[in-house]
C-alpha cells in the first residue's frame, strides 16, 4: 500500500466534485529537493562524526535528526523515480514486487516523522537539563544515556512505523496516527514554554552565578532557541499534511476541504522540504558546525588538488 498514492487517488475522486482544479508538480522538482536534502544532511551527519569536539549528547540528538532527515529525502527522492517510471508505463503500481517496494518506503518516511518527533523531545530535555541543571548535565546526561535513548527511538520508530503503515487503512489507525502528532506538538510546546518561563525567572540570577557556569546557562539558552526555530519549521512543514489527513475523514465530500485537498502535493512538497531547511539553520546557527563544514571543504578541496598534481 502506497500512502501517497492512496491520499492522492482519495483527492482525485474527491476534485470531481470541486471546481478546484488538482495542482500538479513536476516530479523534477521533487527529485531535485530529495537530492538537496540529502546531501544536506548527509553533510551534517558526516560533520558530526568526524568533528570530536561535536561528540556530545546535544550533537548526537542533533545527527540523529540529520539521520532521520536523510532516511525521508531518500525514500521520496526514490519514491519520485518509482512515480516517474510507473508514468511512463514502466512500473505496474499494483505489481507484488511494487507494493512491497512503496510499503517499504512508506515505512521509512512514517519512522522518519515519528523519530523526528521523539529526537526534538529528547533534544528539549536535553536543553532544559543544559539550562536549569548546568552543574549537574554531565552527571545527568553522558553520552551512554544518549546513545541509549537513540537506540530506544529508532526501535520504538521501527516497530510502530510498521504497524502504521500496515494498518493504515483503519480509520482508529488513522486517528491514533493524527491525534499524536498533535498530542506530541501539544507536550514539546508546553516544554519550550515552561523552560523559556523559567529562564526568564532566572534571568537576574544568570548574571551572579560563577563565569562557567553563567556561559553554560548562556550557551544553553542560544541552543534552546535554536531547537525552538526547528521545532517551528518543523511544525510548518508537517502540518498541512496531517491537515490534509484530517480532512479526508472529516470532510471527504465538502467542495471547500476538496480544495484544501487539491493542493496535496505541495503539501507534500513543504513536508520534502522540512529536510532542506533543517541543515541550513544548523550551519547558520552553530559557529562549531561551521567551522567542521570549511574544514572538511578545505581538506577535500586539497586532495583534490594533490590527486591533479
Amino acid at each position: 500500500m502506497d500512502l501517497s498514492i492512496m491520499i492522492s487517488n482519495n483527492t482525485d475522486s474527491a476534485n470531481k466534485t470541486t471546481d478546484c482544479p488538482e495542482l500538479k508538480i513536476p516530479h523534477e522538482i521533487f527529485l531535485a529537493i530529495g537530492v538537496l536534502s540529502l546531501g544536506e544532511n548527509l553533510l551534517v551527519v558526516v560533520a558530526v562524526i568526524w568533528n570530536r569536539n561535536l561528540h556530545s549528547p546535544m550533537y548526537c540528538f542533533i545527527c540523529n535528526l540529520a539521520a532521520f532527515n536523510t532516511m525521508s529525502s531518500l525514500t521520496k527522492a526514490w519514491e519520485t523515480v518509482m512515480l516517474a517510471f510507473r508514468d511512463a508505463g514502466h512500473l505496474d503500481s499494483r505489481g507484488r514486487s511494487e507494493t512491497s517496494v512503496d510499503d517499504v518506503m512508506d515505512t521509512l518516511v512514517c519512522m522518519s516523522f515519528l523519530g523526528s518527533i521523539f529526537t526534538f523531545l529528547a533534544i528539549a530535555v536535553d536543553r532544559y537539563i543544559t539550562i536549569f541543571h548546568a552543574l549537574r548535565y554531565h552527571t545527568l546526561m553522558t553520552m551512554r544515556r544518549a546513545l541509549v535513548i537513540l537506540a530506544t527511538i529508532w526501535a520504538l520508530c521501527g516497530s510502530a512505523g510498521t504497524l502504521m503503515i500496515n494498518f493504515f487503512e483503519k480509520v482508529v489507525v488513522k486517528i491514533l496516527f493524527i491525534a499524536f502528532f498533535f498530542i506530541a506538538l501539544f507536550l514539546i510546546l508546553l516544554l519550550y514554554v515552561h523552560m523559556f518561563l523559567l529562564a526568564r525567572y532566572h534571568a537576574a540570577k544568570i548574571a551572579a552565578l560563577p563565569g562557567s557556569g553563567a556561559r553554560q546557562r548562556s550557551s544553553g539558552m542560544r541552543s534552546a532557541l535554536t531547537l525552538t526555530i526547528l521545532f517551528g519549521v518543523f511544525v510548518a512543514c508537517w502540518a498541512p499534511f496531517f491537515l490534509h489527513l484530517l480532512i479526508i475523514m472529516v470532510c471527504p465530500q465538502n467542495p471547500y476541504c476538496e480544495c484544501y485537498r487539491s493542493l496535496f502535493e505541495l503539501h507534500v512538497i513543504l513536508l520534502m522540504s522540512h529536510a532542506v531547511i533543517d541543515p541550513a539553520i544548523y550551519a547558520f546557527r552553530s559557529a562549531e558546525l561551521r567551522h567542521t563544514f570549511k574544514k572538511m571543504f578545505l581538506c577535500s578541496s586539497v586532495s583534490l588538488r594533490r590527486q591533479r598534481l
